[in-house]
């Protein structure tokens, strides 16, 4: 089995496109207007998690634990972002 990898530094699109189990714990996570037609493809291309967090006030460590739990290393991102 391949290590499951999220990079903080990578847009959500990105994220999203190369491991879609991701962007369903996104929106399990509150993140619900990636599943939105369009949102992904055009806000998603900007946005990186660490800047989603900011925006909606989701603690970034509560986003790093839930995808910890689900077998990711967390690299990358600027928690400051």
């Amino acid at each position: 089995m391949a290590e499951k990898k999220l990079d903080l530094s990578k847009s959500v699109f990105e994220l999203c496109k190369n491991d879609p189990e991701a962007g369903k714990i996104l929106a399990e996570l509150g993140f619900t207007e990636i599943t939105k037609p369009g949102m992904l493809q055009s806000v998603g291309r900007l946005m990186t998690i660490p800047k989603g967090a900011a925006m909606r006030n989701v603690e970034l460590g509560v986003i790093k634990q839930t995808f910890e739990k689900q077998g990711y290393t967390i690299t990358g991102g600027n928690e400051n972002e």
